[in-house]
């Protein structure tokens, strides 16, 4: 028998970007309700994870193959295309106007390129569960291993471009005025200390704020808002401004822009080709961390 943690989302601007695990069991089977499992990991353990006991109703999406335009030989996991998306939504079940709750059991990280690849594309019911499967299990729940099937959806993609930046854009809103990029890699990768590709470094400008510190390390859960405040103050963001978040791979770039966006920053962007595209290319500037 498990226990109530007593997950909260108060005190955040946003509260209904998260679900908690008691949300869910009030509305798990609804209509217009679907749940997305999104675990990855390297050695392509997600999907097995998902067939060995999954949340019930819940549909799997593998992010890497699913949500991002695949390019050879390359480190670059952009966005995928609209007809991917769809294609991918409709066959976990979610479609115009439904609510989707997105989770995965490495604090956040896919869910939050899920969400956000849904919200770029117009779906913004769209929540992250707080803590995870972990959460759901803690709670006593049950998991299912049952091949789950959806009922047919429509879903029709309208692109909120303003959300997701290319290099291009990055590059000419370098050194303008109300726009602050926050690279979301460790310190150690921000200050070019170490690092893959071929140079080592940050985008001129960017602050940084580590997407890892975002979520408590024991539980998966989010900071409060008042921690989460108290990072964005510590890198000397201005919330006022446009932010754009950027990492090596866009994984931790989505989960800052969700922790910016839960706490009321209401113009947060992502750059999702990252460190893994402007690293390699040599026309675009590059700064690395004085040493002091």
């Amino acid at each position: 028998m498990g226990h109530n943690i007593g997950y909260s989302v108060s005190g955040y601007a946003r509260p209904e970007l998260l679900g908690t695990p008691e949300w869910l069991v009030e509305n798990i089977g609804r209509p217009g309700f679907g749940v997305i499992d999104v675990r990855w990991h390297p050695d392509g353990s997600g999907r097995r994870l998902y067939a060995g006991g999954h949340i019930p109703g819940a549909t799997y999406v593998d992010w890497r193959e699913d949500l991002v335009e695949e390019e050879e030989d390359s480190n670059v996991l952009l966005m995928a295309g609209p007809g991917q998306v769809t294609e991918t939504l409709l066959r976990a079940g979610v479609g115009n106007g439904m609510v989707a709750a997105i989770y995965d059991d490495i604090g956040s990280a896919y869910a939050a390129r899920t969400w956000w690849t849904l919200r770029v594309y117009g779906l913004d019911s769209a929540r992250i569960l707080l803590g995870g499967i972990e959460a759901w299990k803690a709670m006593g729940q049950s998991v299912s291993t049952a091949a789950e099937l959806r009922p047919p959806v429509i879903f029709t993609p309208h692109l909120q471009s303003r959300m997701r930046l290319t290099a291009s854009d990055v590059k000419q809103l370098l050194d303008t005025p109300g726009v602050q990029l926050l690279d979301a890699r460790a310190p150690s990768e921000f200050a070019g200390h170490v690092g893959a590709g071929r140079r080592l470094g940050h985008i001129p400008g960017a602050l940084n704020i580590p997407a890892a510190a975002t979520t408590e390390s024991r539980t998966g859960v989010f900071r409060s808002a008042e921690d989460l405040w108290a990072m964005v103050r510590r890198a000397g963001g201005n919330s006022r401004r446009r932010l754009i978040c950027y990492d090596s791979t866009g994984i931790g770039a989505c989960k800052l822009a969700f922790a910016l966006t839960l706490i009321g920053c209401d113009d947060v962007a992502v750059y999702d080709g990252g460190w893994a595209e402007w690293g390699e290319r040599l026309d675009l500037p590059c700064e690395t961390a004085r040493r002091e």
